[in-house]
């Protein structure tokens, strides 16, 4: 239920969750209840739709903050957010998506729709390809023949193919691109972050609008980011400066 209403910004009524869960009306009106009445869900009295509770957020904010991830790359992804002026997601790779662990947002600037905790597809989005550019051909495999390769627009990536193809470029480039695929009108470009094995643990972005991120100036939004994680990734004990691929300029 919970999952559900998190993949509706606007909110659920009680007759949509009940046939989209496929349970009985009075079952889910229970939970429901129960949720709004520990203040995890809150229901809009003018338009009966059921929302996330600032409780649910805080029970959310404790755990991301046992991370030791998001402490240690907290002071770069603010200091790459202040250089760019850009919106900064840090993610993870879980259960073949990529979920979002933190977000620093600039002031003043256009507000990205993405919480903490929010899933996205891999395919699709910076952080995603990032998170899986270095996965064994099985593991990409495998994880496509789960989750699919879903068409967001007409910019989405739908073949294996071609997927494969534009992990090679990430790895060749150091950093991805997602250039309107996961939603018209919006730009992203996200680079891996490694552990002292070499392993990819997490990944982060810089995202906009496409009047923010442009082609004149995404080489140098992805040196940014390209720095940062790198950063990142030497305070994990990384030391495989080649894995990031040459200048965006070069």
């Amino acid at each position: 239920m919970l999952e559900l209403l998190a993949g509706s910004r606007a909110g659920l009524t009680l007759p949509e969750i009940s046939r989209r869960l496929r349970l009985p009306k009075s079952s889910v009106h229970c939970l429901l209840v129960t949720l709004e009445r520990h203040g995890y869900l809150h229901r809009n009295e003018r338009t009966l739709r059921y929302l996330f509770g600032a409780k649910l957020f805080s029970l959310a904010n404790m755990a991301l903050s046992g991370l030791e991830m998001r402490e240690i790359a907290a002071p770069y992804l603010r200091a790459l957010s202040e250089e760019t002026r850009l919106t900064v997601h840090l993610a993870i790779l879980e259960r073949s998506e990529a979920v979002l662990i933190d977000k620093v947002e600039p002031p003043g600037q256009y507000r990205l729709a993405t919480w903490l905790g929010k899933r996205m597809d891999v395919h699709c989005t910076g952080v995603g390809k990032a998170l899986i550019a270095y996965l064994p051909d099985e593991e990409l495999s495998r994880l496509v023949r789960e989750r699919g390769l879903p068409r967001h627009n007409e910019n989405s990536i739908v073949s294996l193919r071609k997927l494969k193809e534009e992990l090679e470029r990430v790895r060749r480039m150091g950093f991805s691109t997602d250039d309107e695929e996961d939603e018209i009108g919006l730009r992203c470009i996200g680079v891996p972050i490694f552990d002292q094995t070499g392993k990819v643990v997490a990944a982060l972005s810089v995202s906009g609008t496409v009047a923010q991120v442009r082609e004149d100036n995404s080489p140098a939004l992805a040196e940014a980011a390209k720095q940062a994680a790198a950063s990142i990734s030497r305070s994990l004990g990384f030391e495989g400066e080649a894995r990031f691929g040459p200048s965006p300029a070069s």
